[in-house]
């Protein structure tokens, strides 16, 4: 808002409210009765936690697109993502993933479909084909892991609405996050509770796999800023992993578009062929 983003408006206000009560106010108590302090809504985000978040959860559902940038760990790994999310229906992210060795690759997601860009030193097992795709239930129960994870927990609207799910969330204070000024939730719930805010077809994988990290709750925090939209999100699970979003650039025009069929190797058919030629 521009009480934070524009110092000199607040110069301006302050310098012409001492020349009014300079100029204007005369002895003697004032006929007209005091108008009460209306509170900042910042002072509200800390005062009224269940109405800022529902007011929240309603901006942020109205939201096009947002920026983000993951960082964190995942089964000892490090994870560092930056794209944008395309908050339609379906969810479609494309996102920059660079590994520990500080290697990159462009993954989009469109819906419940992944596709990776294969490096170009990579492609003449796939015929030239520039992306490899992948279905993420799929994919997840081959790998052990639900990969899909991370991008839902990417996704704003999900960030508020778990926190309005979970009881015990409270408030722990104002802090700025990239200069932005917010307030800061927290809550830490057992993982039984934390699993109903996850999509039904998705659930057993990912209680499986912190069942085998020994996960036994989770803790979740949110950011919100003055205009009631997220700015940082936080997961951490246990020894599992954590994360930490950062969203940037709201309602910033994107286009993320599937890749052409031309350019596209499908995983599921490649392992079923390597099945069948055994």
């Amino acid at each position: 808002m521009s009480f934070w983003k524009k110092p000199a408006l607040v110069a301006v206000s302050a310098l012409t409210a001492f020349a009014v009560s300079a100029c204007g106010v005369t002895s003697g108590a004032s006929d007209e009765p005091k108008q009460p302090k209306q509170p900042s809504v910042l002072e509200l985000l800390a005062s009224d936690l269940k109405g800022s978040l529902l007011k929240t959860a309603e901006t942020t559902d109205k939201t096009d697109s947002v920026t983000v940038t993951m960082t964190g760990t995942m089964g000892g790994e490090k994870i560092s993502m930056q794209g944008v999310l395309d908050l339609g229906d379906p969810l479609k992210a494309e996102m920059k993933m660079t590994d520990a060795k500080g290697d990159t690759t462009t993954v989009r997601m469109i819906g419940a479909v992944i596709f990776a860009e294969i490096p170009a030193e990579n492609r003449t097992g796939t015929g030239g084909k520039r992306w490899m795709k992948m279905d993420l239930t799929g994919l997840s129960k081959m790998a052990g892991t639900d990969f899909t994870k991370q991008f839902e927990d990417a996704d704003p609207v999900k960030q508020v609405k778990t926190l309005l799910a979970i009881d015990g969330t409270t408030v722990v204070g104002q802090e700025t996050v990239n200069g932005v000024p917010t307030v800061h939730y927290t809550v830490t719930t057992p993982v039984a509770t934390y699993l109903k805010q996850i999509d039904a077809r998705r659930r057993d994988a990912t209680e499986q796999t912190l069942a085998t990290q020994g996960v036994k709750e989770l803790k979740v925090d949110l950011w919100v800023d003055e205009q009631y939209r997220p700015r940082r999100a936080g997961l951490v699970m246990g020894t599992m992993g954590d994360m930490v979003i950062d969203y940037t650039d709201y309602d910033k025009a994107v286009a993320i578009e599937t890749p052409p069929p031309a350019e596209t190797t499908d995983l599921a058919e490649m392992l079923e062929g390597l099945t069948t030629t055994r």
